[in-house]
């Protein structure tokens, strides 16, 4: 999808989500993105369409090994919802505009509420690596933002206001139900950059001074989307690998796909509790 102006991608957002509508009859209240290593969830869902990206009109295709690539509609904990099993990155060379399309096109398909996760690189010496965050707030050094360009007020303001960008009451039903599951869950910002290579020593160091807990290169383009029309958003990360610079050793992607196959499952179980639970 190149790059539109706001009419030509108000029409592409319809479109796609005309194609979507002729392949199911599910209504989706809830929007999931599943990230890195994190497709499983998936299965947990009653499909009543699984989409591959390459069929849907303007969507990107995921170039990302670790990600399947294929939109699923369904019911999961008695909830309608629509999930990407695979999501897009910056790195992968798309604009934030194409990547943010899908969410969009959840949009559009009636989800008001977001409930995104990532894997990720953990900051706060009080993390452990297999551990999970509820996200709280995020901060953005991307470079760029989905938002820039012409607005059309009939998707979202101008300007809009990014104060509680991560629901407080939806955090606080994440807390719970980790509480009763007898599950460890953190609170903490996710600082999202461009990568795709991981950080040096002083760059951990940089992020975490200016306030960050976990570090990834997702998330944040979506959010700020979700927000920019309404949406609701929670946002969970898992910690794969730690990115403390006085006590850093080598890291590579079989071994941060390895932690989240192991953790997985933990946030496989927040987060269906977690959408049961939710009022749409």
């Amino acid at each position: 999808m190149a790059e539109k102006s706001m009419s030509d991608l108000k029409e592409t957002i319809n479109e796609a989500a005309q194609f979507i509508r002729g392949k199911t009859k599910v209504l989706p209240q809830i929007g999931i993105i599943l990230g890195t290593g994190l497709g499983s969830l998936a299965d947990a869902i009653n499909v009543d369409a699984k989409i591959p990206y390459e069929e849907i009109p303007h969507f990107p295709v995921s170039t990302v090994e670790s990600h399947t690539g294929r939109l699923i509609l369904g019911e999961l904990s008695g909830q309608s919802v629509v999930a990407m099993q695979g999501r897009f990155h910056y790195y992968e060379g798309y604009d934030l505009k194409q990547v943010t399309f899908p969410v969009r096109v959840m949009k559009a398909l009636g989800a008001n509420t977001l409930v995104v996760s990532n894997a990720c690189g953990g900051l706060n010496p009080h993390f452990k690596s297999g551990e999970i965050v509820v996200i709280t707030d995020h901060i953005n050094l991307q470079g760029s933002n989905p938002l820039f360009g012409p607005n059309d007020e009939s998707m979202g303001p101008r300007f809009p206001d990014m104060c509680n960008c991560y629901d407080p009451e939806l955090i606080t039903l994440a807390e719970n139900v980790a509480l009763n599951l007898g599950l460890k869950l953190h609170k903490g910002v996710y600082v999202a950059v461009g990568g795709p290579n991981l950080e040096t020593a002083a760059e951990y160091r940089f992020l975490r001074f200016i306030g960050a807990d976990v570090v990834g290169m997702s998330t944040v383009p979506e959010v700020i989307v979700a927000r920019h029309q309404g949406m609701r958003v929670l946002g969970f990360s898992l910690i794969t690998d730690m990115g403390l610079p006085d006590a850093l050793g080598p890291m590579n992607m079989e071994k941060i796909l390895a932690t989240a196959a192991k953790s997985e499952p933990l946030l496989k179980d927040i987060m269906t509790r977690v959408i049961e639970e939710i009022k749409v």
